[in-house]
């Protein structure tokens, strides 16, 4: 039995554990792209989304990372689509974000958060969003603080190293990663598209997963 737990995959063992509720996509998939990949370090916080540590780095649970799109998915769409604001500092999310808001038609902010964006209204930036998402709570630290000043909910993309101060909704997952946060942002637009009925279930954006990705030189 040893023997046979070196040799299997990483999909067979989430599988293992995995109810048989039907998946936005398929276990591999989410690995093929990342997904799952959390950092060497992780906190009181996320201990209930990690699934093991392995060579030193701690993997996600992708069956809850699948769990919580959905729910984010669904509490979204609830929102006008200028009542949602997105943001991404890290340059990997910068496209993803970008294409999400080509979808969606939320309020997306790439690059540097600049302060007073939501408490400022002098600021040529400033937005009164509903809600607010966010790739990374370290990087988009002052947004969350700002949102929570002024009452507004926060969902965010966390990763093993994350905590959840400040944050309503989070969707455990690589937000790190170049393949993992275009993954994640193509799920979250098809899934939010379906619940507001532009899509039918099952049919997906005439956008892949790498039409969201920034590409190397």
């Amino acid at each position: 039995m040893s023997e046979r737990r070196r040799g299997i995959s990483i999909a067979e063992e989430f599988e293992e554990v995995t109810t048989k509720e039907e998946m936005l996509i398929s276990l591999k998939t989410y690995i093929r792209y990342g997904a799952h990949i959390g950092t060497n370090k992780k906190t009181k916080d996320m201990e209930r989304f990690i699934f093991k540590r392995k060579g030193g780095v701690y993997l996600i649970n992708i069956v809850k990372t699948d769990e919580r799109i959905r729910l984010a998915a669904r509490l979204l769409a609830k929102y006008q689509p200028n009542e949602v604001a997105i943001f991404g500092s890290r340059l990997y999310a910068q496209k993803p974000i970008i294409k999400m808001g080509e979808w969606t038609k939320f309020i997306v902010f790439p690059g540097r958060y600049l302060p007073g964006t939501l408490t400022n209204p002098q600021l040529v930036t400033y937005v009164e969003p509903e809600i607010i998402l966010v790739s990374d709570p370290i990087k988009e630290r002052q947004a969350i603080q700002e949102a929570f000043m002024i009452g507004v909910p926060v969902i965010a993309l966390c990763d093993t190293n994350n905590t959840l101060s400040n944050i309503d909704l989070a969707i455990p997952a690589n937000n790190k990663g170049r393949k993992s946060l275009a993954l994640i942002f193509w799920l979250l637009t098809n899934q939010i598209l379906r619940e507001r009925g532009e899509l039918s279930e099952g049919e997906t954006i005439k956008e892949t997963p790498e039409d969201f990705m920034i590409m190397l030189s």
